[in-house]
């Protein structure tokens, strides 16, 4: 009984956290086709970011431990003692979703 809370945990907490993820990569995204397209107007720089943001991200490289104690540590700070010991072991043992 205890393993199936555990994964159910698990899940729950990646379903939590990829949002998280997808915004940051989105702002990211458009930060960068911005710069990009600095020196173009109009219908071509129009045209790039159409491009530029439909484009799919290239693979990203998996977070190291210490990014996602970082991220756990940020979402887990309204949260104390064993709510937060839960939330933690929960945030570090999920793979976040690409």
């Amino acid at each position: 009984m205890k393993i199936q809370s555990t994964i159910a945990t698990l899940l729950l907490g990646a379903v939590l956290v990829s949002p998280v993820f997808a915004q940051n990569s989105q702002q990211t995204k458009m930060t960068d086709c911005n710069k990009q397209a600095a020196d173009k107007k109009g219908a071509d720089r129009q045209a790039f970011m159409k491009t530029c943001l439909s484009a799919k991200p290239a693979a990203a490289a998996p977070m190291s431990q210490q990014d996602k104690m970082k991220a756990c540590n940020t979402q887990a700070a309204d949260k104390k003692g064993a709510d937060r010991q839960a939330f933690m072991k929960t945030c570090l043992s999920s793979k976040p979703a690409n």
